[in-house]
């Protein structure tokens, strides 16, 4: 397997890395465990202390670290400085919350008394993607440290010294050994890790097929699994929406990341009455991007992660285009090196193309003229991808009671579907299930043990 810095600016590789041998594995999770044993007995104090000092260290080489995303995934430089504050202020926020989520509750039994206690139950799995290679990392990492877990994380294999970097960052705030471990495995070997007995939960996030591979392995183990998949988006704009804050926030939700997110704005849905209007500023907007290199800071577009990511969203491209979908704006890769396409816009799309169902991963938006709202419900809900949604318009309470008809694990009204530490993070459908985030994140890989107590003379 090849575990490689490759700058998709360039296209050139940049340093490599070995896989991992299954003895070097083994010793690992072992570490893992053993420090387990020591880890769940820390105080809440302890573990919070140790994150703050992980989000200190963060805070402090930011560029530097921001500067390895730039590197190896082709996030601007800008978004990248940004995701390291966020990352930051996750761990933080675990740190300062994590006692009082996971604080006993005291329940009034018939007779006697009783509580419920949040416990640690082990080394949990983590397999992670490149689009958001430290803040994916960190808000799977952060509440599960908090809760007396150990970490074992697969980081992408495109992102290897993102994932040496964070280990490192652990280390330096004086971690135990095996509190947080760094695997360079592929994918493949990740999945067998699931039957491993010292595993007691496995999270990822990524492609359905990874999901589904975990998944399967974790239902034959019958152990827990969160997954965040795919998603597509519907962005949708009612007749009465501030046009240009909607245009603004349409750019910055389609093409942030340089359009590889999973909860990226991906299909633009217009009542008619708005539609040509929306669709004139929003092309003129994405035809003025400054495509380049994401170190520059008059970059407004950089490249996709990978070249084989670049070909793959070209030969989707292609595929709807014959099937007979409309270019409106771009279409093609840009003639320069690296694993750029350019800003694309596509209309006239049907079922039975290939970019109406399938996630497009990267900066192209899929445009849609509806004749009301409630088409744009419609349309919005046919998909099989759940994970977010935003909707455009002046009377909230229109926008929230749209939103409680759109099947998705997250709404947002005038604003794109977005993260922050203390907002729950997931979707529906085959989007995935679990939460991240906020306090439910906290609680998906604890023993939420029931504690009984009794007198001596309490009936049965």
């Amino acid at each position: 397997m090849s575990i490689q810095t490759i700058n998709p600016n360039t296209n050139k590789t940049i340093k490599s890395f070995d896989e991992m041998t299954d003895k070097i594995v083994d010793a690992k999770i072992e570490k893992a465990n053993l420090t387990f044993t020591d880890w769940k007995k820390t105080s809440y104090q302890e573990r919070a202390d140790l994150l703050h000092k992980v989000a200190d260290l963060m805070r402090a080489k930011k560029t530097d670290l921001a500067k390895i995303i730039t590197l190896e995934m082709g996030k601007l430089l800008s978004q990248a400085e940004g995701e390291i504050d966020v990352s930051a202020s996750i761990l933080d926020y675990y740190a300062d919350n994590g006692e009082t989520f996971l604080a006993d509750k005291i329940l009034d039994p018939e007779h006697g008394a009783a509580i419920i206690r949040n416990s640690p139950i082990g080394v949990l799995l983590g397999v992670m993607p490149w689009n958001f290679p430290f803040y994916q990392v960190v808000r799977f990492a952060a509440p599960n440290i908090m809760v007396g877990n150990t970490i074992v994380l697969k980081h992408a294999s495109i992102v290897p010294q993102c994932a040496e970097a964070i280990e490192k960052l652990f280390e330096e705030a004086n971690a135990p050994e095996g509190l947080y471990t760094n695997l360079y495995i592929s994918g493949k070997n990740a999945s067998k890790l699931v039957a491993d007995k010292r595993i007691k939960g496995v999270s990822l996030t990524g492609s359905e097929d990874a999901g589904a591979s975990i998944a399967m392995e974790a239902g034959k183990h019958l152990k827990k699994v969160v997954l965040e998949l795919g998603g597509n988006d519907p962005f949708i704009i009612l007749e009465d929406a501030d046009i240009e804050k909607t245009v603004e926030w349409a750019v910055v939700g389609r093409m942030n990341n340089n359009g590889q997110c999973c909860v990226a704005s991906k299909r633009f849905i217009a009542v008619e009455a708005i539609a040509d209007k929306f669709l004139e500023k929003f092309k003129e907007k994405l035809s003025q991007m400054k495509v380049g290199d994401p170190m520059d800071p008059n970059t407004e577009l950089g490249p996709l992660s990978s070249e084989a990511a670049a070909v793959h969203l070209a030969d989707q491209l292609n595929r709807s285009i014959d099937e007979g979908a409309t270019v409106l704006l771009g279409g093609k890769r840009p003639e320069r090196e690296g694993a750029f396409m350019e800003p694309t816009i596509l209309t006239d799309l049907k079922p039975e193309m290939t970019a109406y169902y399938e996630e497009l991963f990267g900066p192209v938006a899929s445009f849609y003229i509806v004749k009301d709202e409630n088409e744009a419900i419609e349309l919005a809900n046919d998909s099989q991808f759940g994970l977010g949604a935003s909707i455009f318009t002046q009377d909230v309470e229109r926008g929230k009671a749209i939103a409680d008809q759109i099947d998705s694990g997250m709404v947002f009204i005038n604003h794109p579907t977005w993260t922050q530490a203390d907002l729950p993070f997931g979707g529906t459908k085959r989007s995935g299930f679990g939460r991240e985030l906020s306090e439910l994140g906290i609680h998906e890989f604890v023993n939420k043990k029931l504690i009984r107590i009794s007198g001596l003379n309490d009936p049965f």
